[in-house]
């Protein structure tokens, strides 16, 4: 279902003609309140936060700029997909600011992409003040993701990446093996699967979702900084799954590079943190953790 701009609500900043790099944007949506602020060090970039916590950073003259430091990950492992420049059939699950969707439209000319999207408001207010280039193959959906994905047809898709939060934390139904084998059967066979998670020591939550995983993939690697990893604060973690071998190598060379430092996890090392950790039935999951106070806020 195409999302299409609506009028701005009382508070909300109109543009004419085009992004006003100087000026908020506040709306509320239709599952929290969202703001659109403006980076004044780049001319056309925004950061949006939704309840105050940090969304998505988007710059609309360079869409390949990737601020935050998971979505650099990501895009780490999405480069990794295939030859290089290879058009791909992608779903994101969870829009934001549409950061993702619009590296992939720059990187893979040609790539067919779905957004799946709860939040209809937050969906419409991106589009308005931020909106996608002409040509660039993404559809939008205002739907439950769960849903969406388990109406998806089988084999649909060469990456499925979720990046899904109701407020701070992951919605519960998007957290069971259940969920995991619906995103396994969506998949073609050569695909990948990446996740956006949060979690702290003693990491039940993050284990169990690798448990979850790791009953329908055949390799998995965990990518996060090496203060998350050796439990020292709460933070990001980005969960990689395929049917096929990962070039974990690759991906540790370019993590560690980054400004900001991260470790790939995976084989011996994966399973002995993953432990005794079972997944994690319908009737039994729960919503990942609430980050402490301050974990993800700004200013």
């Amino acid at each position: 279902m195409l999302i299409q701009p609506r009028a701005p609500e009382v508070g909300t900043v109109a543009h004419n003609g085009g992004v006003n790099d100087s000026i908020p944007v506040a709306r509320a949506t239709d599952r929290g309140f969202a703001k659109l602020m403006p980076d004044v060090d780049r001319k056309r970039a925004w950061l949006l936060t939704v309840d105050g916590a940090p969304q998505s950073y988007v710059d609309l003259d360079e869409p390949t700029h990737l601020e935050f430091e998971y979505a650099i990950r990501l895009g780490h492992v999405l480069d990794s997909v295939g030859e290089s420049g290879r058009a791909l059939d992608v779903v994101h699950l969870g829009g934001g600011a549409l950061t993702l969707p619009r590296y992939v439209a720059a990187t893979r000319s040609g790539s067919r992409q779905d957004v799946v999207e709860a939040d209809r408001g937050l969906l419409e207010l991106v589009v308005e003040h931020l909106p996608l280039p002409e040509g660039s193959g993404i559809d939008l959906h205002a739907a439950d993701a769960r849903a969406w994905l388990e109406a998806a047809p089988a084999g649909s898709a060469d990456v499925l990446l979720a990046d899904v939060f109701g407020g701070s934390r992951v919605p519960a139904h998007l957290t069971s093996v259940e969920y995991a084998r619906e995103a396994a059967r969506v998949l073609r066979g050569d695909g990948v699967y990446l996740a956006n998670l949060a979690d702290a020591t003693p990491f039940a939550f993050l284990r169990s979702q690798l448990a979850n995983f790791a009953t329908e993939f055949e390799e998995l690697a965990l990518i996060a900084e090496p203060g998350v990893l050796r439990g020292r604060r709460f933070g990001n973690a980005v969960l990689v799954a395929a049917h096929h071998p990962l070039d974990t190598a690759a991906l540790a060379r370019l993590t560690a590079s980054d400004a900001f430092p991260a470790r790939v996890e995976h084989g011996p090392a994966l399973r002995e943190f993953i432990g005794a950790a079972r997944p994690v039935r319908d009737e039994d999951a729960v919503p990942s953790p609430e980050p402490p106070d301050g974990t993800f806020g700004i200013g």
